[in-house]
């Protein structure tokens, strides 16, 4: 039987255990969480990790090329810390998981799961002994795979941002300005007509809605919706956007004179969608302080 992502889930959420595990369970009793939950439990398996709840926002984005420059990965791994973020052993599983991803050819985030690492141990049994060892609630978030017809450009940033860029055409100089652009500029499509319709037509009823506010005759405010369209499309648009080593051209102009193409690209920023937990520290020593008057 089919198992669902939704399933897995599910268990994952009350049990505490990985991912594998979860779904091996699910297949063994076909698809019965009760009694997939009470098998994990005899075996050992779900410990109620209270540390798989907690909110893993910071981590590390790592990639990785194939010698001959035309394949590449990027993944995502979290933390709940920057400092852990920051030490070797994070390092080395972000590391690890992007060449076993890359040797495998694999860009699915459950198959990467499976993948041995140098050690022999899967991604996913080094990530569970990871969160023993440090103590943190430690996650691999997303992998991906990109290939380029020439070259692939890749490009990270501190830690915390990193790119993938497939290009036709052009060499490896341009393929990392164009990562390096990407990171800093945020692009999200490379041309106006990869941009979805619908999202077009609600940004084109905003504007005609605002443009209408100020009073024009319709003629005059149809050609002002469909300027600031144009304007609306370089900005989000890769080829529209002002190059950032040369703003004086945009990238449109930068990869026409290279006889080059953007075949795509991917761009992971660590937490990006991760609702964090946001601390006031003014608040948090008042707190404490008043606390403290209360006690005395």
């Amino acid at each position: 039987m089919t198992i669902t992502a939704a399933a897995v889930k599910t268990l994952r959420e009350r049990t505490g255990a990985g991912m594998m595990e979860c779904k091996k369970a699910l297949v063994e009793t076909n698809g019965d969480l009760d009694a997939a939950a009470e098998m994990m439990r005899k075996a050992g398996l779900a410990k109620a990790d209270k540390k798989a709840g907690r909110v893993a926002a910071e981590g590390a984005v790592v990639t990785e090329c194939s010698v001959d420059g035309r394949s590449a990965v990027i993944v995502e791994a979290n933390c709940e810390t920057d400092f852990v973020a920051r030490q070797d052993d994070f390092q080395q599983f972000a590391a690890g998981v992007a060449r076993a991803a890359l040797a495998a050819g694999a860009g699915d985030l459950e198959a990467v799961l499976a993948l041995p690492l140098e050690g022999g141990a899967s991604v996913e049994e080094t990530r569970r002994s990871l969160v023993s060892r440090i103590g943190e609630n430690i996650n691999l978030r997303r992998v991906a795979a990109l290939s380029g017809p020439t070259v692939i450009g890749s490009y990270v940033h501190g830690i915390r941002i990193g790119v993938l860029v497939g290009l036709e055409g052009g060499n490896e100089a341009l393929a990392r300005d164009l990562a390096m652009h990407i990171a800093a500029s945020n692009p999200q499509y490379v041309a106006p007509a990869d941009v979805p319709a619908e999202q077009v037509d609600k940004e084109r009823e905003i504007l005609a809605a605002q443009a209408s506010q100020e009073g024009k005759p319709a003629e005059i405010v149809a050609k002002m919706v469909e300027g600031r369209i144009r304007k609306y499309l370089a900005e989000i648009c890769l080829v529209g956007q002002p190059f950032v080593k040369d703003p004086d051209t945009t990238v449109e102009k930068l990869l026409k004179a290279a006889g080059a193409r953007v075949t795509g690209f991917i761009r992971f920023e660590v937490g990006e969608g991760i609702e964090k937990k946001q601390e006031n520290f003014a608040d948090e020593v008042a707190a404490q302080v008043k606390a403290a008057q209360g006690r005395h």
